[in-house]
């Protein structure tokens, strides 16, 4: 599998978990009876399973009859699913069982199992309430970085990892430079240079440590963030200590108090804004592009039709489609055979449909619905081309979305669509 391929395969992963994350964000329990069982990799089923059965035996004692009946039936769902496992997927599954309301007084058993989330499971996690645990799910498929982290005094020295919103320190150091009073005995210009060289010194066993770790994974690294007092920070980048890559992916330097582990966490605080901007870093080049296609070239298209006509032909490179679409497009064929398609909002009801070339009546029973960014990415898959989604929190990502209906696309060669 290419790396555009398997990217693509990552992108559709988590489009079906956030569409199924959004589903279970929508359902609520009368009471306390939303299971959700979060299982790792390296669990042993068996165990699981006897979890289940002790937590089926323990809801014996909820004093609520429809509470108590409502949790023993989620996990009773639960146990069965187990069944079809020897173990674990790759990276864990997560399991949620409950009774939902459905209005009137009434409820529907929904059992969802989503295998092989984006990122490992750490831990088992079992959890009951009138909503389904869907954070630590939501916190997957978050906009993902690789960013090293430095922060440093004349004093101490911390480095690590920010991995998507998880702080990871490393290794630290203390340093030998000598307070600003001199010692008796000693002159004042000797004391200024030794102090000079044990700064010199300092910065250059902190670039040692930032070098060590951060070198290896350069490539996949989107950046360096640096904090500590002024002027620390300041000397240090100045003095191009870092290995001279990495000189060139530092993002920013900020004001960070602390330089112990701490001082990490604020540092990340303290790049919140510049952090945010990475993240769409790439959205906003592809949309500046086909902006700039749209204008002054012939390559842009955009709008549901237009697109998977462009799409049909070969014609598209990057399909862009916007994170927040909910669209379902339906497929009709009249009478006379002529093949046509209706884009609709997600929440509504499949319409009746008038053929545009015959006029001919089609009843909506007679429509196939299917996800519209499933049916777009599918024809893109047929044909190569590569497909991005495009945050709304920008403005031409937004625009994207209100008023070029969520899709779009850069195309190989100007096709008159």
């Amino acid at each position: 599998m290419s790396e555009q391929e398997g990217q693509e395969q990552s992108d559709k992963q988590k489009y079906e978990f956030r569409k199924v994350i959004e589903e279970l964000k929508g359902y609520q329990g009368s009471g306390t009876q939303l299971v959700s069982i979060y299982v790792p990799e390296d669990k042993q089923l068996s165990d699981v399973v006897a979890h289940v059965t002790q937590e089926h035996s323990e809801a014996s004692n909820i004093k609520s009859k429809d509470t108590r009946t409502a949790v023993q039936d989620a996990l009773t769902s639960i146990k069965d699913r187990l069944r079809y496992y020897d173990n674990p997927p790759e990276n864990g599954m997560v399991l949620f069982s409950g009774a939902i309301d459905t209005g009137g007084g009434r409820t529907d058993m929904v059992t969802k199992v989503l295998e092989s989330p984006p990122d490992p499971i750490q831990s088992f996690r079992y959890h009951c309430d009138s909503n389904f645990l869907t954070g630590p799910l939501e916190e997957m498929l978050a906009d993902k970085g690789l960013f090293g982290l430095v922060v440093l005094d004349r004093r101490e020295a911390n480095v690590g990892w920010l991995k998507g919103k998880r702080v990871e320190p490393v290794k630290s150091a203390s340093s030998l430079v000598p307070g600003k009073q001199r010692k008796g005995g000693q002159s004042a210009q000797r004391f200024a240079r030794l102090r000079l060289e044990a700064i010199d010194n300092f910065y250059q066993e902190v670039a040692g440590m930032a070098n060590e770790l951060f070198v290896p994974d350069r490539h996949e690294m989107d950046g360096v963030l640096v904090g500590g007092p002024s002027p620390t920070k300041d000397e240090f980048l100045d003095g191009d200590y870092l290995h001279h890559e990495l000189q060139d992916m530092v993002l920013g330097k900020f004001d960070v108090a602390y330089t112990d582990e701490s001082g990490l966490y604020d540092l990340v605080d303290a790049a919140d804004e510049v952090l945010a901007q990475h993240e769409m870093l790439e959205d906003k080049q592809v949309m500046e592009e086909f902006f700039k296609q749209l204008h002054d070239g012939d390559k842009a298209t955009y709008g549901f039709d237009q697109t998977r006509q462009n799409l049909n032909m070969g014609a598209v490179e990057t399909l862009l489609i916007s994170e927040d679409l909910r669209k379902d497009v339906v497929a009709y064929t009249c009478e006379n055979g002529h093949d046509e398609f209706d884009l609709i909002d997600s929440s509504k009801a499949t319409p009746d449909h008038d053929c545009t070339r015959c006029a001919a009546s089609v009843d909506a029973e007679e429509g196939e619905r299917e996800d519209a960014i499933d049916h777009l990415m599918e024809l893109a898959e047929q044909r190569g081309t590569e497909t991005m989604f495009i945050s709304t929190d920008f403005e031409k990502g937004e625009q994207l979305l209100t008023a070029f209906g969520g899709v779009a696309g850069l195309l190989r060669y100007s096709t008159g669509v």
